[in-house]
């Protein structure tokens, strides 16, 4: 396998609206560099001033250099077949990318980004820029803010990167949708417009039919995963079927959390069976033992008729959870069902435990601690709003809490605080309650500390 270390200059930051002033391209077999392909490009823009003071590329120097209608052929073969590898990829790529656009020419290479990889592969340094990540590993730069010299030093550290990972660099290449893997009326230009921000997706097959609704963090790459799946059967077929894509940003994981449930029970899409059966099937039960402490225990909901404290994906996931609780109130491992033993639990021995496994610590007391755990992952029985983040900076988000459930959710300018409390439902829509809403607010309360309680009866 063989990667192409490309540098370009431009007249601007933006992808979308930049033009190249000058490309190098360094061919890398994981050990050396075995050719090379530099050359200035005529933008036919001007080069602004503050461009000309970084790079030195001023429009004298480009006059005669060839237009990128000239070169582009010189590009398509030179990285045919290679990993395009950048410092930032995204901008240089982009950028390449745009500019083929621009001559009808869908250019699409699997791509690599050194930033990304240096993270992963040579943790803990301050800065990732090229410059200072440079004099940090000994990579001389001879000529900075030239596309000859970045790329050269992003090529001497592309063989470290290569060397630490003993050449597996796999995990960090970004691959391409191949558009002969995908339905026909799929628009790829469509699905670049798609960001990677929190939200919600929708798939519709070719007559417009909904089959299928998620949600991810990172939009762009959750759908794209989707659209490269060919791992099992229901992904190959999905990914055939889905003519067009429709996304919602939604700012808040919340909001994206509950829209998904509320979407998938409205339309129940072919393809999210498995959701609509049971998207929570274990749950968090407790019991009195026979010597009066309280325990917990996770199972599956169908096992019970009384509703569990909270709910989970998988018993992984709950286990996950508890021991997380026992960290956080001092609880103990055995009376969570999460240490097997006719004895004292583990924590006891490195006396982390205060001894409810042994008798040693009153019950009374140790069921006092348990139960602050359960009410503090209870949703509260007031009236209150929990605020979280916008779609943009502009705003935030509010989900309405009443009596313990949910009554609705929205977006309020960021200053809404400053408005009177009676106008705030102004910015709800109202939301029916359901077992499914209730538990993914437990967790999502449970998990995350970045949001805002605000209890309408305090204001």
């Amino acid at each position: 396998m063989h990667y192409v270390i490309i540098d370009i200059e431009t007249t601007g930051g933006n992808p979308k609206n930049s033009k190249i002033t000058e490309i190098a391209m360094y061919k890398h077999d994981g050990e050396n560099i075995i050719d090379e392909y530099i050359t200035l490009l005529n933008p036919e823009i001007n080069i602004p001033p503050f461009i000309v003071q970084l790079t030195g590329i001023s429009d004298e120097m480009v006059q005669n250099s060839p237009k990128f209608f000239e070169i582009a052929k010189d590009i398509v073969e030179f990285t045919e077949g290679c990993i395009f590898v950048a410092h930032n990829v995204a901008f240089d790529y982009g950028v390449i990318r745009h500019e083929f656009k621009s001559l009808g020419y869908d250019y699409r290479r699997p791509h690599l980004c050194t930033v990304r990889t240096s993270r992963h592969l040579i943790p803990g340094h301050e800065s990732y820029s090229l410059g200072k990540l440079s004099r940090k590993l000994g990579i001389e730069i001879t000529s900075r803010h030239r596309a000859g010299g970045d790329a050269l030093a992003t090529a001497h550290l592309f063989s470290i990167l290569f060397n630490n990972a003993k050449g597996d660099l796999k995990n960090f290449i970004h691959q391409e949708l191949n558009p002969r893997q995908l339905h026909p009326n799929l628009s790829l230009d469509d699905l670049e417009q798609i960001p990677n921000k929190v939200g919600v997706y929708k798939f519709y097959n070719e007559v417009n039919q909904l089959i299928y609704i998620g949600k991810s963090i990172h939009l762009r790459k959750r759908v794209d995963q989707h659209l490269k799946n060919v791992k099992t059967k229901k992904g190959i077929q999905l990914q055939k079927e889905i003519a067009r894509v429709e996304f919602e940003i939604t700012g808040s994981e919340l909001i994206a959390l509950l829209q998904e449930s509320f979407l998938i029970k409205q339309h129940q899409p072919i393809y999210n069976r498995m959701l609509r059966r049971q998207t929570f099937p274990y749950g968090l039960y407790t019991y009195t033992d026979s010597m009066g402490y309280d325990r917990l225990f996770i199972d599956r909901i169908a096992k019970h008729n009384e509703i569990p404290i909270t709910s989970f994906s998988t018993k992984k996931e709950g286990n996950v959870f508890l021991e997380r609780m026992v960290e956080q109130y001092d609880l103990c491992m055995k009376l969570c069902d999460l240490y097997q033993s006719s004895s004292s639990c583990f924590r006891y021995t490195v006396k982390n435990c205060l001894g409810a496994c042994v008798q040693e610590e009153q019950s009374t007391s140790y069921n006092r601690r348990l139960q602050c755990m359960i009410d503090d992952i209870t949703l509260r029985s007031g009236r209150y709003f929990i605020v979280d983040k916008g779609r943009d900076r502009q705003e935030k988000s509010l989900i309405k809490i009443e009596h313990g459930c949910l009554t609705g959710m929205g977006y309020a300018p960021y200053n809404f605080k400053k408005m009177p409390i009676e106008e705030w439902d102004n910015f709800i829509d109202r939301y029916n309650d359901n077992r499914d809403a209730r538990t993914i607010l437990k967790l999502f309360l449970s998990k995350n500390e970045r949001y805002e309680l605000i209890n309408i009866m305090d204001l």
